[in-house]
């Protein structure tokens, strides 16, 4: 039997056949009837079928659910109502009930709501469609979407605004590919990329501009740091603590006191006695790459930590007036002020060595990766003090080490 996307004779398909498939592809049967095999192992049964000189896609549901033998039965019936006038695609629709766009993307949220790290994680999903599609698209029904409506959505910012417009067309495909695996849609993904709107918009390297956030320049890091540690307040000790380890500010804002462990780790990474360092371990929850992220501290950082003032009732380590998380602006603050003092004293300040613009808190990670790479230090040992991941999936399933005691060793 031919495989993959190949046409094979009429009911060529296997009940064991259906059962085992894994290779992604489309196998075909009888009366328009094929398998769509996904990339991710999901399997939809399809009917091309031609309805009223029409030619659509139906689907007709999943094996197990729906075996070989009763989707051909579907397949044939539906064949049958198209000869004679019908429209089965409009029997189903009816049946189903419809649902507008802004409905499927409340549904696909609700169905991954495991997905998302936390509800800000989710508003900041839920915004983008807030902004630029639901106005055009919120009350349409999903079935009627088309490859111009999405275009409607994606071409008044994907020169200006690339990278939003890139995420945007993705979440798009996500929740028009649930509409159709959940039965409120048939037919191709409107917003899919390959083969399809790659024919009509640029490539997003071509058009997208890379804006690197602006570092903190190698030659100027013990002036900027004599100038930070003059600096009073709880913000100011914050950005002390993410320039020592590289942190995202979040990651540090967000640190309370029973993530962090002070003492020296002996040869196996353990924690012992002593004044010497420590360990900070960041919650899979609360990183970017939803992994656990352990952080071994220095003397400078441990004496950092150990001179701040705690607040009675607030978990966390760098607190707001009242207790709360500090605000993301209140560490970038303290850097502008820092380069403000420097103009006003008549001096450039500290600019990122190729954009020449003000360098800003997240920056201090590239001064860092920087200062990595012309010290000698491994490629992967930066990357993984830097929370990135390093290698292919598959290297990735079998290195799982953070490198810690190499890490707190230097």
């Amino acid at each position: 039997m031919a495989r993959g996307n190949i046409r094979t004779p009429e009911k060529a398909l296997s009940a064991r056949f259906v059962e085992t498939v894994t290779k992604p592809g489309k196998y075909f049967d009888g009366h328009g009837l094929f398998l769509r095999v996904a990339k991710s192992g999901a399997r939809q049964w399809v009917q091309r079928i031609t309805i009223r000189g029409k030619r659509t896609e139906l689907g007709l549901g999943s094996p197990p659910a729906v075996s070989l033998a009763a989707a051909r039965k579907l397949a044939l019936e539906n064949r049958g109502k198209a000869m004679l006038g019908g429209d089965p695609l409009a029997e189903k629709r009816e049946a189903r009930g419809r649902l507008t766009f802004a409905d499927a993307v409340e549904k696909y949220a609700e169905a991954k709501l495991d997905e998302f790290r936390n509800e800000k994680d989710r508003k900041r999903w839920q915004a983008v469609f807030d902004t630029y599609a639901l106005p055009m698209l919120g009350r349409k029904d999903v079935a009627d979407i088309t490859v111009q409506n999405v275009l409607r959505v994606l071409e008044p910012i994907w020169q200006d605004k690339t990278e939003t417009a890139k995420r945007l067309r993705a979440r798009m495909e996500n929740v028009l590919s649930w509409a159709t695996v959940a039965g409120y849609r048939t037919g191709d993904n409107p917003a899919r990329w390959r083969g399809n709107l790659s024919e009509i918009l640029p490539k997003p390297s071509r058009v997208a501009k890379v804006t690197h956030q602006p570092a903190v320049a190698l030659g100027d890091v013990s002036a900027w740091w004599a100038a930070l540690s003059k600096r009073e307040g709880t913000a100011a000790r914050a950005l002390q603590f993410l320039a020592l380890i590289a942190a995202r500010s979040g990651e540090v804002r967000g640190m309370t006191w029973d993530e962090v462990e002070i003492g020296g780790p002996n040869t196996f990474g353990q924690i012992e006695d002593g004044p010497a360092s420590g360990i900070w371990t960041v919650p899979a929850s609360r990183m970017k790459n939803g992994r656990e992220h352990r952080v071994p501290l220095s003397a400078e950082a441990v004496a950092l930590l150990q001179n701040l003032p705690r607040m009675e009732g607030s978990p966390y380590v760098f607190f707001a007036p009242r207790g709360g998380m500090l605000s993301d602006m209140s560490i970038s603050a303290v850097m502008r002020r820092m380069q403000e003092a420097e103009e006003r004293a008549g001096r450039l300040g500290f600019l990122d060595p190729r954009s020449k613009r003000p360098a800003v808190p997240h920056g201090l990670r590239s001064t860092f990766r920087q200062w990595t790479a012309e010290r000698g230090y491994p490629r992967d040992m930066a990357e993984i003090a830097l929370a990135h991941w390093i290698g292919s999936e598959v290297e990735r399933t079998y290195q799982r080490s953070d490198m810690f005691v190499l890490i707190g060793a230097q």
